[in-house]
């Protein structure tokens, strides 16, 4: 059958017997002889339109039997897309499932990876279930989610190979026997040797050197990157001779770095086995550079390699094949005869065709009944309206019709037909809305987890309060609130630039390492790439990990995996896995270019798929903490760097209460002005609400405490029908986030239509903020800047009442 699944075995010569041996060999030569039959009809696939784009694993298919041979239940892999013979050779993917994948097909089970939303060779096991629970990973072969941008993979890789290390060295972990078996998993790593030349693989590599875990990155070496040769990628061309200087020796831990050829399937299988016995036992990371490896169709379906390499190249590259060389060596070392061989690979390639036209077939039948009603549904408008005729019979001729064709139909004949009115466009109309919805589930769904453990699930509970409460810093509450929650839960580790011995620049975990030490609350190197990554693999593997970032300006140096990998991680795998990393930050004022961050549109724009918090205060960030520290998706919180100090009530329950997701509040009541703003910049706000209140004009000020989701019961817009006048005050740059803001309350709360004026957003200069407190008081709105806003908007609507100011 198409669908079975050849998993390669690993070799013990010392208890196989030769035809065991020869058995093992011979699927394994198989396994890679089909996986290049994939790659080649895959691209003809994609050069005849039948998919969009094809990017395959041909070339590496030996070095990735032997990778294969290694790993075990509970293991995970972080690679890249060159990795579909490893999928094949553990059962993780069948070749049926990675056409499927190539067809984009959304059927449920039909791309067990991502339902239909990321390209061929992007794989990913099933870690979390539909309502959110995890599944046992240790009794599975694990992959977290794939992605394209090279070398994106190495961050989640470091977090992933920590894990274990957490696992075996803190025992309060043992309860957790879903996730670990005394660390003894192993994070696989893959990357191409062009892809070394990004920063995150150094800082990655870096990481794990310092770390000690149990990491083991092949490097797949095929001498180019695209078209770009070694020379220009990698100083002398060789990036096991770069990195010599992190090889462990007798007084220094380090790296094992192995380097092998990739067309040598015995020694292959030797050196992975070697090199990941001691990754295993020794939590050592491992580095084994694969060598002399080819790209028989080029790097992708985009372009022919012919155009760049040399005659030359070409001939050495039919020549060291890694499955000619294997097949070569089968037939000198007896294993298999040339009849043998060419008996298996003809019916290789048959089998390959055949689970190439199934999934084809699959894909297309899951269409079909959709096509059928949509023609005969237009058909039956077009008895009112003939013209319409011919376009049910231009659907009706499509023979390998795709959704957007049936859907771009029934959309057409329903604004053809507006004005009709008769049960054959009303059922149109019904099919088209119930088809939405399927839809929905299909191509949008799963941005967030939403399991049982969704942020909105979190029963809220107050603070409580002393009636004579204490007051303390902000910082003082956050602090307890860490504290407390720390106690409560083993799950939870913090980790970031000087988080662990001095308790944060900001003191938010002074104490806390000498209490729970350094294992759950540490010091990191300055890597914000590879802080994230930590995170994510972490989170994937049931902890609860706090990632700091210390400056929200720092951000932007994690931009790139908070992007790619941890927002997009729940809709790219429609569900089956999740990472829920609380991402701690400080940001907005304080003083100069790098520390007054609110590069807030760049985080809303880049991060769907975390909740965005962006507490005014220190006792509604510890609620908001309260509440992540509970539920199961990601979430970045930007505390206000210039509130640490300020006094706060201490609430009784600092790790209980919480704050929920989505809910704005109003802080002041008001009659004439709605003005919304959130961190910082509230302060700033309710000072000048004050002066204007000896002016007679009276503010609402509403705060909607996160950015993502954004006040889902709708404050804003029950202030605005009060009111009739929006201000929204932003640190962010003009355009940033206040015309978020406003896109959310005009447009979707329909705020629109209960204005008596022009709304107004008053943001910050286009640039950032010049340093000292002059440059905060010109470049970011102040006192003056709110009080002249909302007078200018009371002066328009009754300039007789409010004269001019300037």
């Amino acid at each position: 059958m198409p669908n079975e699944k050849l998993m390669t075995k690993t070799i013990d010569a010392s208890e196989l017997s030769f035809n065991d041996f020869k058995s093992i060999v011979i699927n394994d030569y198989k396994i890679a002889f089909e996986s290049r039959q994939a790659s080649i009809l895959g691209r003809r696939e994609v050069l005849t339109g039948k998919a969009k784009f094809g990017i395959f694993g041909d070339g590496k298919e030996v070095p990735q039997l032997a990778m294969a041979k290694a790993f075990k239940n509970g293991d995970w892999r972080s690679g890249y897309y060159r990795d579909q013979t490893f999928a094949f050779a553990t059962g993780i993917s069948t070749i049926k499932e990675f056409f499927a994948q190539l067809y984009a097909n959304p059927t449920e089970g039909a791309d067990p990876f991502s339902g239909g939303r990321q390209m061929n060779c992007h794989f990913a096991t099933k870690s979390v279930n539909e309502d959110g629970s995890w599944n046992d990973l240790t009794q599975i072969k694990n992959c977290s989610s794939d992605i394209s941008p090279t070398g994106g993979q190495m961050a989640r890789l470091v977090g992933l190979a920590y894990a274990s290390k957490l696992f075996r060295q803190n025992k309060e972990l043992n309860y957790l026997k879903h996730f670990s078996v005394n660390g003894n998993e192993v994070a696989f790593g893959t990357i191409g040797n062009a892809s070394t030349s990004e920063g995150v693989f150094f800082e990655a590599i870096n990481a794990a050197g310092v770390l000690q875990i149990p990491m083991a990155i092949s490097i797949w070496d095929d001498d180019y990157g695209i078209s770009v040769p070694a020379k220009y990628q990698t100083t002398k061309e060789d990036i096991s001779e770069v990195l010599k200087g992190f090889q462990r020796d007798a007084d220094q831990p380090g790296y094992e770095i192995y380097k092998v050829k990739g067309w040598d399937y015995p020694a292959l299988c030797e050196v992975y086995e070697k090199a990941i016995q001691v990754c295993r036992d020794e939590h050592v990371p491992v580095l084994i550079h694969v060598t002399e490896l080819t790209q028989p169709q080029g790097h992708s379906t985009s372009g022919s390699h012919e155009r760049y390499k040399s005659k030359e190249r070409l001939s050495w590259e039919t020549e060291y094949d890694c499955i000619q060389k294997m097949r070569s060596w089968m037939l000198e070392s007896a294993l298999a005869t040339e009849e043998e061989i060419a008996a298996l690979e003809k019916n290789a390639k048959i089998f390959v065709r055949n689970a190439q036209k199934e999934a084809w077939n699959e894909f297309l039948d899951s269409i079909k009944p959709e096509q059928k009603q949509v023609v005969d549904l237009v058909s039956g408008v077009a008895k009112h309206q003939p013209e319409l005729a011919k376009l049910a019979a231009s659907l009706a001729a499509i023979a390998d019709a795709q959704r957007r064709e049936v859907f771009a139909a029934a959309r057409k004949a329903i604004r053809l037909s507006a004005g009709l009115n008769n049960p054959e466009r009303t059922n149109l109309l019904e099919w088209y809305k119930q088809q939405n919805q399927l839809n929905y589930d299909r191509y949008n769904s799963k941005l967030h987890t939403n399991g049982k453990e969704s942020p909105e699930t979190i029963a809220l509970v107050e603070a409580v309060y002393d009636e004579q409460p204490k007051m303390v810093d902000g910082r003082e509450v956050l602090n307890a609130c860490f504290n407390e929650n720390f106690a409560r839960d083993p799950r939870l580790v913090a980790f970031g630039e000087d988080l662990g011995n001095i308790g944060d620049v900001n003191q938010g975990f002074a104490g806390l390492q000498a209490k729970y030490g350094e294992l759950r609350i540490t010091d990191t190197g300055i890597r914000e790439m590879t802080i994230m990554g930590q995170g994510i693999g972490l989170a994937m593997r049931g902890l609860k990990p706090i990632a700091e970032i210390q400056y929200l300006d720092y951000l932007i140096f994690a931009l790139n995996v908070l992007s790619d990998d941890l927002a997009s991680l729940s809709y790219r795998t429609k569900g089956i896995q999740k990472a829920p990393v609380i991402v701690r930050t400080r940001g907005h004022r304080l003083e100069g270019i790098w520390h007054s961050g609110s590069p807030i549109s760049m985080i809303l724009s880049t991060l769907r798929g975390m909740h965005v918090c962006v507490p005014r205060n220190m006792t509604q960030a510890a609620g908001m903490y309260n509440t992540l520290f509970r539920a199961d998706e990601p979430a970045i919180v930007i505390e206000c760097l210039n509130g640490y100090r300020l006094k706060e009530k201490l609430p009784n329950n600092a790790g209980d209460f919480t704050v929920p997701l989505g809910k704005a509040e109003v802080l002041e009541e008001g009659t004439d002005v709605t003005v919304i703003s959130y961190g910082s910049s509230l302060r700033i706000v309710q000072e000048a609400a004050e002066e204007l209140n000896l002016m007679g004009i009276s503010v609402e000020i509403i705060d909607p405490q996160t950015l993502l989701p954004f006040d889902t019961t709708q404050v804003c817009v029950n202030s605005l029908a009060k009111t009739s006048k929006l201000l929204v005050v932003d640190e962010d740059v003009p355009g940033g986030a206040s015309a978020y803001i406003l896109q959310k309350v005009l447009e979707e709360q329909k705020g629109y239509f209960h204005l008596d004026g022009q709304p107004k957003t008053l943001s910050a200069k286009a640039h950032r903020p010049p340093f000292g407190s002059d440059g905060d008081y010109f470049s970011k709105p102040s006192v003056d800047d709110v009080i002249e806003a909302v007078y200018q908007m009371m002066h328009d609507a009754n300039p007789t009442k409010y004269p001019s100011l300037f």
